[in-house]
């Protein structure tokens, strides 16, 4: 995969704690409403970003009640983001999935413990080899629910490791869909050699980790 390094330039490091170098439009994005996403046919959507997509993708595909899992971009302030363009950093977006699940199979919960069981929840602006503003954790919260799941769930993490999480915890407001070459990309091209050297070892060290989970073909 060919990913562009980036530098991380502190007025693009985005933290909630460290509100001063947001940008302006991003801080909008960070302070909004949360957007929640209607139920369809008894199932449920959930966001999230956590380093290259195509490695998240195929982590939350391998889970029961997950019955897909959309590569795209959320997070930042620009419309119609595309891979270049959220590779420079620019557009405030990160690379993120969108979940469609069965909440009777698999909880919100659960996809909560499996995205952090499935990176190094205290590297900031990146997962593994892949660094830059595009590849920060995110979990995207739809309402107060989700939001205090997740903050219950970084709280017990941090307490565990003795070292402060990642993640940033944005409101949801937009998915954009990637493009068509991004979807199952782990799946379709296995032989690649990021996915033989970095997505298959992430996958397989969840795995490790969260047995449990997994469906009966994984």
């Amino acid at each position: 995969m060919n990913k562009l390094l980036l530098i991380v330039i502190s007025a693009m490091f985005f933290s909630c704690n460290n509100t001063a170098q947001i940008n302006p439009k991003q801080q909008d994005i960070i302070n909004a409403e949360p957007i929640e996403v209607a139920m369809q046919n008894g199932k449920a959507k959930a966001y999230f970003a956590s380093g290259c997509f195509w490695c998240v993708e195929a982590v939350y595909e391998s889970v029961k009640g997950v019955d897909e899992s959309i590569s795209g971009y959320a997070g930042g302030h620009t419309k119609n983001p595309t891979y270049e363009a959220s590779n420079t950093g620019k557009t405030g977006h990160a690379e993120a999935v969108e979940i469609i699940y069965d909440p009777k199979i698999v909880s919100y919960k659960t996809l909560i413990d499996v995205y952090f069981a499935s990176q190094n929840p205290t590297q900031i602006n990146g997962q593994g080899p892949d660094t830059g503003s595009q590849y920060r954790s995110i979990i995207f919260y739809q309402n107060a629910e989700q939001k205090a799941i997740i903050s219950e769930k970084i709280n017990a993490l941090e307490k565990q490791l003795g070292k402060k999480v990642a993640a940033e915890v944005y409101p949801f407001q937009k998915f954009w869909v990637g493009e068509d070459y991004h979807q199952d990309y782990e799946r379709l091209h296995p032989e690649n050699p990021y996915i033989q050297n970095v997505s298959i070892p992430r996958l397989n060290r969840f795995k490790q980790r969260m047995p449990e989970v997994l469906k009966a073909n994984h």
